[in-house]
């Protein structure tokens, strides 16, 4: 009977996600949403009992939350949440910025007519979710239409390292999400995606390049709006945002 009660239990840990699978989105939700705040240790034992499971798949999510940049495996073998150094703020909007521009226009250069689709529906996707205001889903619908253009471009490996930053930069959106639900005001909508995806089916180079480029500074004068007004004053970042 002790035997049915195990396997029960590991049955029940697969249709809840798959172990580390599992452990990996909902600590990938709280990182993002900044529940688990940057510099916050993870214990592996404590998430094995949270989780109910070993703590063989709590590390291999650990492992794989660390290869996108959201948490740092120290050498003393301890986990934290990544740091989030506002100070860092642009040099990470420079990167993100030449990763854009070289993803957009390779995506004007290579595209497909399933890419169009595929980049149309996404930004249309992320419209939809503005008048709900819910953060966790709009920066995961900003971050799939990017990738559909990223893919577009064919460069694998320029589309990694921009996936990466796209992750790392979601953390940053809550910052300004916060600011936005506080004051009142709802998320606006992004006529900026539709005139990309319109530059890229015309397979004007130049013209994705500078909208790609726009598109970085919109996101920098957000964050930098938001910093002006809550620089003596921290946002609550503890309510519901998802």
């Amino acid at each position: 009977m002790q035997n049915a009660g195990k396997i029960s239990d590991a049955t029940s840990v697969r249709k809840r996600g798959g172990g580390s699978r599992h452990v990996l989105e909902v600590l990938r939700d709280e990182i993002l949403e900044l529940r688990l705040a940057p510099g916050t240790a993870l214990d592996e034992t404590a998430l094995a009992a949270r989780f109910a499971m070993s703590r063989s798949p709590v590390r291999e999510a650990l492992i794989r939350l660390s290869a996108v940049g959201l948490v740092q495996m120290l050498p003393n073998r301890s986990t934290i949440v990544a740091p989030l150094d506002i100070a860092t703020l642009p040099r990470f909007v420079e990167a993100v910025d030449y990763l854009q521009r070289a993803t957009t226009r390779l995506a004007a250069r290579h595209r497909s007519e399933a890419d169009l689709a595929a980049m149309t529906q996404a930004a249309c996707d992320y419209d939809a979710l503005c008048p709900g205001g819910k953060a966790l889903a709009l920066s995961e619908a900003n971050k799939v239409f990017h990738m559909t253009i990223a893919h577009a471009g064919g460069n694998r490996y320029l589309a990694q390292s921009y996936e990466r930053l796209l992750d790392e930069g979601r953390r940053i959106l809550h910052f300004h999400f916060a600011h936005v639900r506080k004051s009142g005001s709802e998320f606006p909508l992004s006529p900026e995606h539709h005139r990309m995806v319109e530059a890229i089916k015309a397979r004007d180079e130049a013209e994705a390049d500078r909208l790609a480029h726009n598109h970085t500074r919109v996101f920098e004068d957000r964050i930098r709006d938001f910093m002006k007004v809550t620089y003596l004053e921290q946002p609550d970042l503890s309510g519901d945002m998802a």
